[in-house]
């Protein structure tokens, strides 16, 4: 079938069409449903229920350009408003035992598991991503709420430590709840980096006021509800919504935490905000990730998995690859199998399974992406693969593109890009590969592959980035919940996961109880005598190995 021949969208109509380069593919067998199937005014006034605001606003979705849904819009009032609101909630909820709060999640996670057709679709429409990219959300809300509720309350019980006197100081280590986090989510994840980041915050006992993306809050403001529906009092959720430089200021300057995760210069000014009041923040930024293909690795496999690291959510993923780093010996091979299954991927707007990738987000995603392939071929890059937009499948569709020859002053060799494009280079040793590959500010994600798993994880441990996959792009790392992850250098400060990614949310507090003998002179020792005391228990301590 030729372009001319595919099938025409009209209206909101989200079609079941496909495309593999330019060549459109029947549509799916599991028919046609429209944005007004899914997004319907009663959905709408149920979801927007949980947002403090008094104006009004819409988002869109990407795969028509056309509006989702009519939203409130908060102005600074409404953002005190929710602080307050969240501050009352939270007094109460964090004097709920913790088992009762963790049990909240685990209820959360068979409620996502059970309804994942309701926001797969809300995911979809919203982003513009395929389904499967938007299953990985669903995938990785349930291993976070499953996991914290399972292990917070080990993370925060009481912990009791050496004292200064052994026998004679009792020292115990609490875990206090920050109070209320202000957390500003993005657009590219709108479930798992919107409420997953959100759960460990409320299992320590915090409140939390989200500013979700205005484009992809009915996601977000989906998973607050089922929250509320799994036991979550509801004032302890506040949403509010509104243009970023005007409502994120607001948030931080409220908080008494701050949870950011978007572009490193956004962080930047959320940072300043977070010290200005001296307070806490975790921020999880930029990325310009590398993949390396060592000389002996699986030349098939490192190809279907690039396809997969540098492509899922069309590259909108802050720890997708978009440097290619790959010996020179199996170099054309490994390109020759790469552009080819880049070549087959199928374009499409179905609410269904079947496409292999989706929409760019905007016009703004769309405008990046192609100034810098354009950027690039100008000065000289070869174009293996894509490189054009594609208005025939959707306003923001952009195919996916392998550029080679890429040198630096090109933009594409050194900004982060967020699109559907990666360029290729060639090196000849590991210790090359290590330091092209950390030749970057960025450090947030980076992948190995070799048949030696040795090999791979003594390359993996030189790379500077907060998380390594080794044979495999990013989900390896990202899914396993127990380990920390986030950035090193301009990628951000501090962890998601594992005991970093709640015990951030909370303040520790040290009670230190003396028993029997003060830290003082005592039994008729003078002043002198007390010293040589101490001084002689000192040497004891570390002659029996005392910590």
């Amino acid at each position: 079938m030729t372009d001319s021949q595919a099938p025409e969208k009209t209206g909101t109509e989200i079609s079941g069409t496909t495309t593999t380069g330019t060549n459109p593919l029947a549509p799916t067998p599991l028919g046609v449903r429209t944005a007004a199937d899914v997004v319907t005014p009663e959905l709408v006034a149920q979801l927007t229920k949980g947002v403090t605001g008094s104006g009004r606003t819409a988002n869109h979705t990407p795969f028509t350009g056309e509006k989702l849904a009519d939203l409130p819009e908060s102005t600074p009032d409404d953002v005190l408003k929710a602080f307050e609101a969240a501050r009352r909630a939270q007094a109460v909820w964090e004097r709920t035992p913790v088992r009762e709060r963790a049990a909240v999640l685990l209820r959360f996670h068979d409620l996502v598991l059970e309804r994942q057709a309701e926001v797969l679709d809300l995911i979809q429409l919203e982003t513009g991503k395929a389904r499967l990219h938007a299953h990985e959300e669903v995938q990785a809300v349930a291993v976070a709420a499953r996991h914290y509720g399972r292990k917070a309350p080990s993370y925060l019980r009481p912990k009791r430590h050496a004292g200064a006197m052994p026998t004679l100081t009792k020292v115990t280590e609490l875990r206090h709840p920050r109070g209320v986090v202000g957390q500003i989510a993005p657009w590219n994840y709108p479930l798992e980096l919107s409420v997953g980041d959100a759960l460990p915050a409320f299992v320590a006992g915090n409140a939390v006021v989200m500013k979700p993306d205005t484009e992809t809050c009915l996601t977000a403001l989906w998973a607050r509800d089922l929250l509320v529906e799994a036991g979550l009092p509801a004032d302890v959720f506040q949403v509010v919504l509104g243009e970023g430089p005007v409502i994120g200021p607001e948030v931080v300057r409220h908080a008494d935490y701050v949870s950011f995760t978007g572009s490193t210069r956004t962080g930047r000014e959320v940072a300043q905000g977070a010290a200005a009041r001296l307070v806490g923040v975790s921020l999880e930024l930029g990325g310009k990730n590398a993949m390396l293909v060592l000389e002996d690795a699986d030349i098939e496999k490192a190809a279907a998995g690039a396809v997969r690291a540098c492509f899922s959510s069309a590259g909108q993923l802050c720890i997708s690859i978009e440097r290619l780093y790959v010996h020179e010996s199996v170099a054309d091979a490994f390109l020759e199998r790469f552009a080819a299954r880049t070549r087959a991927m199928r374009l499409g707007t179905a609410l269904a399974y079947g496409a292999d990738m989706g929409s760019l987000v905007g016009e703004r995603q769309l405008e990046t992406v192609t100034r810098h392939v354009e950027e690039a071929v100008a000065k000289g890059a070869r174009l293996v693969a894509g490189g054009v937009a594609r208005p025939d499948v959707g306003p923001y569709f952009f195919e996916p593109t392998i550029l080679d020859g890429v040198t630096e002053p090109m933009s594409v060799c050194t900004e982060e890009t967020f699109g559907p494009v990666v360029s290729i280079y060639r090196f000849t040793t590991d210790d090359e590969a290590v330091e092209l590959a950390n030749s970057t500010p960025y450090g947030l994600n980076s992948s190995v592959w070799t048949k030696d798993g040795r090999r791979g994880r003594e390359v993996a441990s030189r790379l500077r980035t907060g998380t390594v996959n080794v044979n495999e792009g990013y989900a390896p790392a990202y899914g396993s919940v127990q380990s920390p992850m986030g950035g090193m250098k301009q990628s951000g400060l501090g962890r998601r996961h594992g005991s970093e990614g709640i015990l951030k949310y909370t303040e520790a507090q040290t009670v230190a109880q003396q028993r029997l003998l003060p830290m003082a002179p005592a039994l008729g020792m003078d002043d002198e005598k007390y010293a040589e005391f101490m001084s002689r228990s000192l040497r004891l301590m570390k002659a029996f190995r005392f910590r």
